[in-house]
């Protein structure tokens, strides 16, 4: 099966990162779009947040500093485990994941005006049937 190579594709991650820092975000990488999707879903301990990413705890660790310092997340007691503490998105951070999610939708928009939007739906549920099992993850 041969693929034509020669246009750039309709939309694409690049288009969706743009859409993000366009509207406000910006210092993210990929990572953190896979940390927004794990704590969006609920709260989770860096222990948790690791075992989703599929990073050692203290690369998560380091991510979760990070996502700390910039405003994204705050570390709450874990009402459980006294060890442990709950990685909660602040507004900020909610506010970047709707962000992530608009800009994500705008970039399929050309998909949607070449193939309408019942095909893009198709092939959303194809793409899906494809993926693993589990959780989407970074592919280090």
């Amino acid at each position: 099966m041969a693929y034509e190579t020669k246009r750039a594709p309709c939309g694409s991650w690049t288009t969706a990162s743009e859409g993000v820092v366009a509207r406000g975000f910006d210092g993210l990488r990929p990572v953190h779009g896979f940390a927004f999707s794990r704590l969006s879903a609920g709260d989770a301990t860096a222990t948790e947040l690791a075992a989703h990413l599929g990073v050692t705890q203290q690369a998560a660790s380091r991510l979760v500093d990070e996502m700390v310092r910039k405003g994204y997340v705050e570390r709450q007691p874990h009402p459980h485990d006294a060890r442990a503490r709950l990685l909660v998105l602040t507004e900020r951070g909610r506010a970047c994941t709707r962000a992530a999610e608009e800009a994500a939708g705008d970039a399929v928009l050309p998909w949607v005006e070449r193939l309408g939007e019942g095909q893009v739906r198709a092939l959303a549920a194809q793409l899906l049937a494809l993926a693993p099992g589990g959780p989407v993850r970074p592919i280090w």
